[in-house]
């Protein structure tokens, strides 16, 4: 009998909105890929093999994490901690997702984007969530390396192969993660203190905080004008990137100048846009020159 709380139980277990934050980078750098000849069997089943393996991973995290979520107002609630759902069947579960995932990946689309994604999983799941969470206030900047992947992989899925350009998109997610998750620190500094994980906030203090979400929002502004400066993108992308910039800019000084956590949590939300925006603005961006050089040729 179909029991719709269970199966959204173990999406949630397995942090489905992450992963579709994830998809949508991955889906990204497989039409960037190859904007004018797209597989529709590799962008089905390779954005499938990697939501798969993806969501094993946001479910091994909560797992591993049971004892930090009942501790935590924003994440007392999940599906482990309040017994909706039994670690035996997550675990069976998560097993399930990271081998189909990895079988789709191997057999269908290619063995790079296949061990990448696993190295990926393993990176997340096991040494961020087991060590790096728990020992080192530089965990998601080291940590963040895994969480980066998916347009890196959306990419290797398409062409086989790792270019320049699949590696800035890495580069732009691995710059964006410490001041999105370091504004969420902030916000949750009490609960991070009292599950005794070591983020930034807790052992380094606020200022020193606010401090590196500056100095990382200005790294990824740098970052985040390499598609242009390696002539991949146009400059519609170019402003499109520089208003985003300027808009999350404003908002860390705003809260640096301010020395008070009032705009953490809004520094928290506008990076969820701010990263699906840019993306969105470079395959604009992409499609707007192939379209002008169409239109030229004919």
């Amino acid at each position: 009998m179909f029991n719709f709380k269970i199966y959204r139980a173990y999406l949630e277990s397995s942090k489905l909105r992450v992963v579709a934050l994830m998809i949508f980078t991955s889906f990204i750098g497989m039409l960037l890929a190859n904007p004018l000849s797209l597989n529709f069997e590799v962008l089905i089943l390779g954005n499938l093999g990697i939501a798969l393996m993806s969501l094993s991973a946001g479910s091994i995290n909560q797992l591993l994490d049971q004892r930090i979520d009942k501790i935590m107002q924003r994440t007392k609630k999940r599906p482990l901690v309040s017994g909706i759902l039994s670690t035996n069947n997550v675990i069976i579960y998560a097993a399930v997702m990271a081998i189909l995932g990895f079988c789709i990946l191997y057999f269908r689309i290619n063995t790079l984007t296949a061990w990448l994604t696993l190295v990926s999983l393993i990176g997340y799941a096991f040494i961020y969530t087991l060590y790096l969470k728990r020992s080192t206030p530089q965990n998601i900047v080291i940590g963040g390396a895994a969480g980066a992947t998916p347009p890196l992989l959306g990419w290797t899925a398409m062409t086989g192969q790792i270019d320049l350009i699949a590696v800035v998109l890495f580069l732009i997610i691995f710059t964006w993660t410490p001041p999105h998750f370091w504004a969420l620190a902030l916000y949750r500094k009490e609960e991070y203190f009292a599950a005794k994980i070591p983020m930034l906030p807790v052992t380094h203090g606020e200022q020193y905080t606010r401090v590196h979400i500056t100095l990382y929002t200005l790294m990824l502004t740098i970052v985040s004008f390499l598609p242009f400066i390696i002539k991949f993108s146009s400059l519609f992308y170019l402003v499109g990137a520089m208003i985003l910039n300027l808009i999350f800019l404003y908002y860390v000084i705003k809260m640096q100048l301010a020395k008070n956590n009032l705009l953490s949590n809004k520094i928290f939300n506008y990076s969820i846009v701010y990263l699906s925006a840019l993306f969105g603005f470079l395959i604009a961006d992409r499609y707007l020159v192939l379209l002008i050089n169409i239109k030229n040729f004919l």
